[in-house]
Formats: C-alpha cells, sequence, structure tokens
C-alpha cells in the first residue's frame, strides 16, 4: 500500500459516503455574510471586519468574531512553537526540591500522578495526569500540525478535522490552573520544611503565556475560509444533498430562523428549504464535518441530572478530608475550608482567599448559577436576558479553576514521603471535590444558552432586522464599522 492509497483511506474514514450519488431534488444553501450568535441564538449580518476589530453580539454582548493585526499564521505559529520547546523541557526538570532534616526529595511533574496511582487513587492521578500532561502534549501537536497546514497553498483536508478537536480539548489543558496549585503548595511546605523551585515551575508559567498567545493571535476563522467547502452536504444515513453557496448582504432579505442551522464548531450557517426539528441531527457540516444540530439535545435534562450528581457530591467534597498530614507519627486530616484556614493564619491572606474563592465558592456559584439558569427556562421567563447570557459566559469561564486543590493535593503527596518522620497522603474527600469539578464542567457544556431565549420567545422566525435599533444588521456600512471595538485580546 502506498501514500496515496493509504490518505484515501483515511480520507474516506474522515469524510465517507464521497462517491454516493447526489440527491439533486433537495437543495441546501451555504449562507455567508450571516452569523448565529452561539450564546443567544440570534442571526445578524456580519460584514467583513478590519484588522484590530471584533465583533460582538447585538443582543447578548458576544464576541462572534474579530481580527488581529498580526501575522493570522505566522505568528500564532512561533509561539506554537516556542509553547512545544518549553512543554518538552518541563516534562524534562524538576518541579521542587524539599530538605528536610537533612533528607531531600526532588519531583518533577509526572511524580504527581504516579504516587496517586501507587496510593490507589488512579482517577485523582489520571485527571492530573490528562490535565497537565496529556492534553497540554496534544493541544500544542494539533495546533502546530493546523499551523503548517495552514501554510500549504491547498488546505489539507484533514486540518478541520483536528481544528475541531482543538477547540474540544484546549479547556482540559489547566496549565494555567496548576501553576496557581503550585504556588499553594509551595507556601504549605515552607512552613514543614526548606523548598527550592526547580526550573520546571518557571518553564510552566512560561507555557501558561505562550499557550494563552497562541489563542489570542490564533484567527480560525481565516482557517476555516481556507477550506474547500464540499458540493454536497452528507446526512447521517450518509447520503448527500446538492449544496451551494450564497453570500447575504445587510440590505438583502433574511430566511427564517427556524430554516437555518449554525455549526457550533466553525460557525458555518446553513439554510433548508423547510422548517427544521430543533434537536435532530440534520447531517454533517460541509466546513469541518461536526453534526450539524439547531440545539444540544436534551439540554436541560443532562444538565439537571450532571447538577443534581454535582450536589451530592459536593456535600463530601467539604466534610472529608482531602489529605492527611503526619509528622513525627502523629497525623491529622485536612478539608478544603481548613486548608484555607491555614494559609489564613500564615498571613498568606490573599492565597487563602483564593483557594476560599475557587475551592468553595465557585463550585457554589457554578451549581446555583446553572440552575437558575435552567429554572427561568422551565418557566419561559424573559426578565434580565442578556444578563444571564453574561453569567452563563462567566460560569463558563472560571469553572476550571476549582481545580487548584486537586492539583495542589497532587504535588504535596509527591512531595512529602519521609515515612513516619513526615508524609501527606490523599484521602476520599480530593475524589469528591474532583467530581465536583469535572460534572458541573460538564454541566455547563451540555447546557444549551440559547434555549433561554427561545422559552422566552425572543428566537422565532422574525428577521434580525427587529432585534434591535444598534444591531449591525439595521445599520449603514459606515456605521457599523463605528460599532466595532478595538480587540483587546
Amino acid at each position: 500500500m502506498n501514500m496515496s492509497q493509504l490518505f484515501g483511506l483515511v480520507r474516506e474514514a474522515l469524510n465517507p459516503g464521497q462517491n454516493v450519488p447526489v440527491d439533486e431534488k433537495r437543495h441546501v444553501r451555504l449562507v455567508q455574510g450571516i452569523v448565529e450568535c452561539p450564546c443567544c441564538g440570534h442571526y445578524q449580518h456580519l460584514s467583513e471586519l478590519k484588522p484590530g476589530t471584533q465583533a460582538r453580539c447585538c443582543r447578548c454582548g458576544q464576541l462572534l468574531d474579530r481580527r488581529n493585526r498580526t501575522s493570522p499564521i505566522a505568528t500564532p505559529l512561533a509561539f506554537c512553537i516556542s509553547s512545544a520547546s518549553l512543554y518538552l523541557a518541563m516534562l524534562l526538570s524538576t518541579l521542587m526540591m524539599l530538605d528536610l532534616y537533612g533528607r531531600e526529595r526532588t519531583v518533577d511533574i509526572l511524580t504527581g500522578p504516579i504516587e496517586l496511582l501507587h496510593e490507589g487513587w488512579g482517577e485523582i492521578g489520571v485527571l492530573v495526569a490528562i490535565a497537565t500532561i496529556i492534553v497540554p502534549g496534544l493541544v500544542i501537536s494539533m495546533m502546530m500540525l493546523v499551523l503548517v497546514g495552514a501554510l500549504q497553498p491547498k488546505l489539507p483536508f484533514w486540518v478541520p478535522h483536528l481544528l475541531k478537536w482543538y477547540e474540544r480539548l484546549r479547556p482540559w489543558s489547566m496549565v494555567e490552573v496548576y501553576i496557581l496549585g503550585v504556588f499553594v503548595a509551595y507556601t504549605k511546605l515552607s512552613d514543614m520544611a526548606y523548598v527550592q523551585v526547580g526550573a520546571a515551575v518557571f518553564l510552566v508559567a512560561s507555557l501558561m503565556v505562550t499557550m494563552s498567545a497562541t489563542d489570542a493571535t490564533l484567527d480560525t476563522e481565516l482557517i476555516w475560509r481556507r477550506r474547500q467547502t464540499d458540493t454536497s452536504l452528507r446526512r447521517m444515513d450518509n447520503k448527500r444533498v446538492r449544496l451551494s453557496c450564497e453570500e447575504i448582504g445587510p440590505n438583502d432579505q433574511m430566511s427564517p430562523a427556524s430554516h437555518m442551522v449554525s455549526c457550533l464548531s466553525c460557525s458555518a450557517v446553513l439554510l433548508f428549504d423547510e422548517k427544521l426539528d430543533q434537536t435532530a441531527p440534520l447531517g454533517f457540516c460541509p466546513r469541518c464535518g461536526h453534526v450539524l444540530r439547531q440545539r444540544k439535545p436534551d439540554s436541560i435534562a443532562r444538565t439537571v441530572a450532571l447538577l443534581v450528581s454535582a450536589v451530592v457530591f459536593y456535600l463530601p467534597a467539604n466534610i472529608y478530608p482531602v489529605m492527611t498530614v503526619i509528622r513525627l507519627g502523629a497525623g491529622t486530616g485536612h478539608t478544603i475550608v481548613e486548608g484555607a484556614i491555614e494559609l489564613w493564619e500564615s498571613n498568606m491572606i490573599p492565597l487563602s482567599l483564593l483557594v476560599l474563592f475557587a475551592s468553595v465558592l465557585v463550585p457554589v456559584l457554578k451549581i446555583i448559577g446553572l440552575m437558575f439558569m435552567v429554572i427561568s427556562t422551565k418557566y419561559h421567563s424573559a426578565r434580565n436576558l442578556a444578563a444571564r447570557s453574561r453569567l452563563y459566559r462567566l460560569v463558563d469561564v472560571i469553572g476550571r479553576w476549582s481545580m487548584i486543590d486537586v492539583f495542589m493535593v497532587s504535588i504535596l503527596v509527591a512531595m512529602v514521603r519521609f515515612s513516619s518522620m513526615a508524609s501527606i497522603s490523599a484521602n476520599g474527600g480530593v475524589v469528591c471535590f474532583a467530581a465536583v469539578v469535572v460534572l458541573t464542567i460538564f454541566a455547563v457544556h451540555a447546557f444549551d444558552p440559547r434555549l433561554m431565549w427561545d422559552a422566552a420567545g425572543k428566537n422565532g422566525d422574525t428577521a434580525p432586522t427587529d432585534a434591535g435599533q444598534n444591531c449591525p444588521a439595521k445599520i449603514e456600512a459606515a456605521a457599523y464599522w463605528d460599532n466595532m471595538e478595538p480587540d483587546r485580546a
């Protein structure tokens, strides 16, 4: 088997049914110049943006698109190469060195997950390894391949699939949260023995900066535009429907929203001839291959189930100790709140407030906030829709930061291993707490914020030109440019 045959098999696996005859009786249009807000579901016209500008939804303020002043490929590629170098150096460098009465212990970033596995807490060890080692390496590799592929004259067929998976996996790369866990662990260890930070700490901090810079300078829409769109839409039964492209300007008549669907991965908007079922799968996106649905299926039911599970785990997570500290043969358990109090008594007030906020308040706020959005959707409330959309975006952003205590425990367990003289071991409370964090993250992803606007009757078949006087769909081109804001990324 030669390389061309191998690539042919891979292409068929990623995008099957290329040789299936196209049904010419049905017609689907790929609409350009229109974008759906992923937070409120409002379809609106979006003209070409100038470099250094960004466009936000005229109804809820969600960022729709942006253009950076920097090179769209070369700049993120430079940061991505830096991230790859820092990542490899981080794996080979020392994280911390602990000296307790002449006995030394040196650990790296791999030691924490390994020690948790040895103690029998494999689920936590795997979670820490995924968030700090596996996923960061995967997303850096994916982005490197995407950017190298984007430099080619013709975009390779595998680039859209890698970019789609990059967007799915990127939130699970928690390098920036891990560095805060290192700071908290260092503070606790400094009261016990002499602690010296290694090069890996500075490498992790630098990796956090370069990965954030890669995302800030990356313009995914420009990469999606280079994708040669399929001439047909593949349905779920692998049958194909004829597809054509259509440009709609600000002065053109908008089709009913019930006939349109937007891809959640690449934001492509497709227009069908008939009214669509909101949760039924309509086929695969001709640009990225993502399954097309107007709304997430069973969004409310799945969100409630995940939130109830998170509440069940939240109580033991705060009642039972997350770790046991043994000094000279005597040990006691420490809960999350007791750890924050210990930091406060050590005059580490900022870190104490950070741990208290991220590990105690954030899970509660996430659960209450999501439950509030679910209940208001259930009762078709139309009050403060824009504020609720902002609340959803806030809950989505802060969800990962609750992992600080989990990372801190993994570092302490790896560092303090001096038998009866001093040792720290993990307890069941950290498993419950990690379950709360993961379940609430899944709950945020399961909830569809557009349902809040649907339940209030704001996403009917009314054209977007009736949404408001300041909407870009109603203003002239010159005024539209005035509505653009500088890109602060």
